[in-house]
This record gives C-alpha cells, structure tokens and sequence, in this order.
C-alpha cells in the first residue's frame, strides 16, 4: 500500500533505488503493475506469504478510493483534490475517476518514491490545462505540502477540497505523530471539504498472522502500524462522518459492486469519508 514521504533531496534519478522495496512499487505489485522491480516482489511476497488475501486487499482498496471520489463529486460537489501518497499512476487514479465526471476537477498529488514522480511528469505532459499536479511531499511535513507554490497555483484553498489519505497512514509510526499531521491538513480545509482516508488494521487477525507481517515488512525494510477501529477513528476527530462510517473497504457504499464481497478479515483495511466543518 503507497506511503507518502520525502525522501533525501537532489536529483530525481540519483535518489532511484531499486535494490530496496518501496510500498508504493510493492502496491503497484499487488495490483497486477509492471511499474516495480524484485526488491518490491519480494517484500510483496512475503507479506503475502504471511497474509495471503492482501493482493485483494489492495484491490479493494481501489475500488474504495474509486467510489468515494464518485461520491465526492457527485453527491458532495468537490471540484479539487489534494491526494497525498497517491503511489504510481494506474487505472482510476483520482482525477481520471473526477475528471471523468466533471472535467473541470483539479488534482494535486504528493509521493516521495523518484519513480512516481518521473512517471507523473510523463502524465503531465499529456494534460496542458494543467489540472493535475505533482508534488514531491512528507505528510510528517504538512506544512511544506500546504506552503508549496504548485499547490496554490493549482487549487484554491477558499473552496472545499477532498483530501485523500487513501492507504497510506500505516507507513508513520505513532512517533512519526500522524495524528498531529493529519490534524494539521484537516485544519487547513476550508468548511465543506471531506477527509477520505483508509487504514490497515488487525482488528481481525489471529495474533500469528499479525506477528508474520509485521516480521515480513520488518525483514524487507518496509515496516508499518496496523490500527484498531478507534484509533482509526481518532483521525476524523473534529469531522462528521459520511454514513456508513468506519468500516471494511469492500463494504463502504459498495451495493453496486459484485457480491459476494470480501469480507473485513480478507481487506484487513478500514476505510471512510467525513466532512470538514
């Protein structure tokens, strides 16, 4: 699942290192994507190994970030989008699931892997109103994300916005304080905005599969928290939820989806949508 990061700054190619799994190339993996390299397998196998519904997990996950930009646009109105740890483009990204709806919407995205950048600069290209933008972002810096001249130039902070942590806040430790982060951008929305985010959670995992994980992402560098129900909760302090609420990714607004759906124990990710007042 995609983390959102900045890595050591300098040129672009000089900071590509494809001997170490990043999880924005390992969710590229679990995807069915060519854009990762053995580094990246590997990690993506061994946390298979130890849990093996994740591929579904991830695709779950994006059919959840599908469903709530239709909902946003839709039923909520929002024309602009700030998409932090938005990993490497692939089918129904954010502004092709927006723009597809209403042209006009504009989209600024943040990673820190190199590669989702170069990638990103070759979708750019193709897009000369320039209603989507890349920036290379740390959401334990949120300042840097919200002082940055692309974000202005692109969105205008006066009007609401759909903020999207979509799988990414299980990358910082508690100590990286993701909750200080998250509270931070959420104050920076104008009235009207929405916090759409998803979470992995052990809430229904054995006490063996929740040790082979965190072991897995440990041995192959890319470790991460899972978080109970109300510690997930405890980033939408100060929202007002969408119904249904907190709950699986497979499960939120998914009556037009094929049934049977996965259940909460195969995505082990919860996922929500909540308006900014």
């Amino acid at each position: 699942m995609s983390e959102i990061g900045r890595a050591e700054t300098g040129p672009l190619d000089s900071r590509i290192d494809t001997t170490v799994a990043h999880p924005a190339r390992r969710y590229d993996y679990w995807l069915g994507g060519g854009n990762n390299f053995a580094a990246d397998r590997e990690s993506g196998d061994a946390v298979a190994a130890a849990f093996p519904t994740v591929r579904t997990a991830a695709i779950e996950n994006r059919r959840f970030l599908r469903r709530a930009v239709r909902y946003l646009v839709r039923e909520a109105g929002i024309r602009q989008f700030l998409d932090i740890g938005t990993g490497i483009p692939t089918a129904d990204n954010t502004h092709q699931v927006a723009q597809a709806i209403a042209p006009e919407c504009r989209v600024v995205y943040v990673d820190n892997d190199p590669i989702v950048l170069v990638h990103a600069r070759t979708l750019l290209t193709s897009s000369p109103e320039r209603r989507t933008a890349y920036l290379d972002g740390d959401l334990r810096r949120p300042d840097e994300i919200l002082d940055h001249p692309e974000l202005s130039a692109t969105l205008d902070l006066d009007r609401p916005v759909g903020l999207m942590l979509v799988a990414v806040l299980h990358f910082l430790k508690d100590a990286d304080d993701p909750y200080g982060a998250v509270a931070r951008l959420v104050s920076a929305m104008p009235a009207g905005s929405y916090l759409t985010l998803s979470h992995a959670t052990d809430d229904h995992m054995p006490a063996e599969t929740i040790s082979a994980v965190d072991e897995a992402g440990d041995r192959t560098r890319v470790p991460f928290q899972f978080r109970g129900r109300d510690e997930v909760a405890r980033f939408l302090t100060g929202t007002e939820p969408v119904p249904p609420g907190i709950v699986s990714v497979a499960q939120w607004r998914a009556d037009d989806e094929v049934a049977p759906r996965p259940t909460a124990a195969e995505t082990a990710v919860y996922g929500a949508v909540a308006r900014i007042s």
